[in-house]
């Protein structure tokens, strides 16, 4: 029935109702009331009976239910105390009576009991109410009617049928009355269907109303926070319609929320990992995967990559890609072979102009394929060369792009805030990679020479000291001093001495291999590392920058400035077997080329009365070996580790 429906029958029920009855009845008196009498005490003793039996039922399912959900210790006390307050006569926590009629499920048989029964779990509770004379006594009082259990059937007896409700089948046998009892009753028989009808009418009120307050107080629970809130369905009218609507939102709306939560849980953990690869490494092959990964995560696309602008600065190249598919899937040691130009298609686009871009359809041939895409440019943090000085904008470092967002859907405006966010980070940490490695580089190499300073020559000496003692090879040591420097310096000035220590560096470089370290020692003094060179080849280098240094004088500001230098050689291991013994070595050696008239070199000696050991190459040997126009240029590089560290 409807809910109109309801409605429409309460009404009629509360309004029609007691005056039909009492026609009705005023009516059938007249006729028939010794008949009606009887078929009225029958019925209402059947009335009776059904609301008593099943009232007991109720308190019987109470009492089970109430048993069934206490903890197992408490049990068996609570059982006692319902029977000792006569809500049931037997509790059975467990199997049941054979004899025992289930309220809910009556049998054909007779019964010794009635019973009903609450299940938690592998658990069964049955609580039972003995049926005996005293209970029929009850029965009996209450409903103005004989009852038995079994009896021959006659116009003042009716039979009760077993059923869901009143599980017991029983006789009800009424005395036939005086039909002047009839009319003293009369009144009390209308009165009590008007009150029938009342309460029939309540009842269907609160039965109507029922649904929408349990779907009000669901509300307000959902409101709370409570999604897992569900409404019970009474009936499938319209209030059930709304209930199961309202119970798919909610299971929704949770099903939202926890896939929310979790994303947001997975972007918190991205973004910590993010950030300790950030603060615990300045290695930008590390950083910027990170960075790729973790905007990949929190926007959902398919695909991405991270490009630098090369130091032309005409191009971009592929420095990191994650899902990339067509000609750009390649393994990370030949990705970096990818580049786009800057200024061709969106990549291109992207660096030349600082403006991000998202669209749809396919990007160009140089580019990856894709559905969708979203790029943005990594810029430098912009800052002020002085302060109040305004400053130039940003500087652009590369691109960051991603591909074809999961579920097939285009990239929204969030999706472009949260990328800007992560090309900030990369960034900032590209930035800061740079200055960091430029930091490094300056503080490791002399500003004036650009050659390698002391610092970094006490490490590359110990660590080529300890490569060679490993391997088993030699390492030549060689320390040179401008000549009469001073003098250079006191004639033409401190500017002149600094051209020519310069030009002293460059033909340094010029006359060593690329495997060779070379070194401003401090003032004038420099030193030459020659990894896997003997005393014989340190001699031969010696002499060639000898000859580099002498044959060609130093043209400042057009005056001929000649310089020379002297130089000493020691060998690791034959020198000395430790980095400050060999370098002390070639100190030595080199006092004694001052001593022995300067411009020329002097190999160390093992012992005081060793001889001097000439050099066993000529003049024109030395100019063949040394190619101006072919000498590798050997000067600062990037620090390397050594392997044992």
């Amino acid at each position: 029935m409807t809910l109109r429906g309801r409605l429409t029958t309460a009404f009629l029920v509360v309004v029609l109702g007691p005056v039909l009855l009492g026609s009705i009845f005023v009516a059938l008196t007249v006729a028939m009331v010794t008949r009606d009498r009887v078929t009225e005490r029958l019925d209402h003793a059947a009335t009776t009976v059904r609301t008593g039996v099943g009232a007991i039922c109720r308190q019987l399912q109470a009492v089970a239910d109430a048993i069934a959900v206490v903890p197992g210790s408490d049990r068996q006390a609570v059982a006692d105390q319902m029977r000792a307050r006569g809500l049931a006569s037997d509790i059975r926590i467990g199997p049941t009576d054979a004899g025992w009629q289930d309220c809910a499920h009556p049998g054909t048989g007779a019964a010794d009991a009635i019973a009903a029964t609450a299940t938690s779990g592998n658990l069964t509770v049955t609580a039972a109410r003995q049926v005996d004379a005293d209970f029929l006594g009850r029965l009996t009082a209450a409903s103005g009617a004989r009852i038995t259990r079994t009896g021959r059937p006659t116009p003042e007896s009716r039979e009760l049928s077993a059923g869901p409700g009143q599980p017991l089948r029983l006789t009800l046998t009424v005395r036939k009355g005086d039909p002047a009892f009839l009319y003293a009753v009369l009144p009390a028989l209308v009165l009590g269907a008007a009150l029938a009808s009342v309460a029939v009418a309540r009842w269907l009120a609160r039965t109507t109303t029922r649904p929408l307050g349990d779907l009000a107080w669901a509300a307000d629970r959902v409101a709370g926070g409570e999604l897992d809130t569900r409404v019970p369905i009474q009936r499938p009218d319209e209030l059930g319609r709304v209930a199961a609507t309202f119970n798919r939102m909610t299971r929704e709306l949770q099903a939202y929320v926890q896939a929310l939560t979790a994303s947001r849980d997975q972007l918190r953990g991205h973004l910590a990992i993010l950030g300790e690869t950030l603060s615990s490494t300045h290695d930008v092959h590390r950083i910027l995967p990170v960075i790729l990964r973790t905007a990949q995560a929190a926007t959902g696309a398919r695909a991405g990559v991270v490009l630098l602008i090369d130091p032309a600065g005409d191009r971009l190249v592929a420095r990191c890609g994650v899902g990339l598919t067509g000609d750009w899937d390649v393994p990370d040691d030949e990705l970096t072979e990818k580049s786009v130009v800057i200024g061709e298609g969106v990549l291109g686009t992207v660096a030349a102009t600082g403006e991000p871009r998202r669209g749809q359809g396919r990007v160009g041939d140089a580019e990856p394929p894709c559905r969708t895409y979203l790029a943005v440019p990594i810029n430098a943090p912009i800052t002020a060369d002085e302060p109040g000085e305004p400053n130039a904008g940003p500087v652009p470092l590369g691109v960051l792009a991603l591909y074809d967002r999961v579920g097939g859907d285009a990239f929204d405006d969030g999706d472009l805030h949260t990328l800007r966010t992560f090309a900030g980070q990369a960034g900032v940490a590209v930035h800061n990679v740079r200055v960091h490695e430029e930091a490094q580089r300056l503080s490791l190499t002399d500003p004036l020479t650009g050659l390698w300073n002391y610092r970094y020559l006490r490490e590359s000496l110990r660590r080529e000291v300890e490569r060679a003692g490993r391997f088993g090879r030699m390492l030549a040591v060689l320390v040179l001093d401008l000549d009469h420097f001073k003098d250079v310096n006191d004639t033409y000035g401190h500017v002149a001495g600094d051209a020519v220590l310069a030009e002293f560096a460059r033909r340094i470089r010029l006359g060593l291999r690329e495997v060779d370290f070379a070194f401003r020692h401090g003032g004038e003094e420099f030193v030459v590392l020659l990894p896997e060179t003997d005393a014989y080849g340190g001699a031969i280098v010696a002499e060639r920058l000898g000859a580099a240094i002498r044959d060609r004088p130093v043209s400042i500001e057009g005056a001929q400035i000649p310089i020379s230098v002297s130089i000493g050689v020691a060998v690791f291991p034959e020198h000395g077997d430790t980095a400050q013994r060999v370098l002390r070595a070639a100190d030595e050696a080199l006092y004694a080329a001052k001593k022995a008239g300067r411009d020329t070199f002097r190999p160390a000696a093992t012992s005081a009365n060793r001889p001097v050991i000439k050099s066993a190459v000529s003049r024109n040997e030395i100019d063949g070996n040394f190619d101006r126009q072919t000498a590798v240029v050997s000067g600062p590089r990037p620090p390397r580790r050594s392997r044992g560290r």
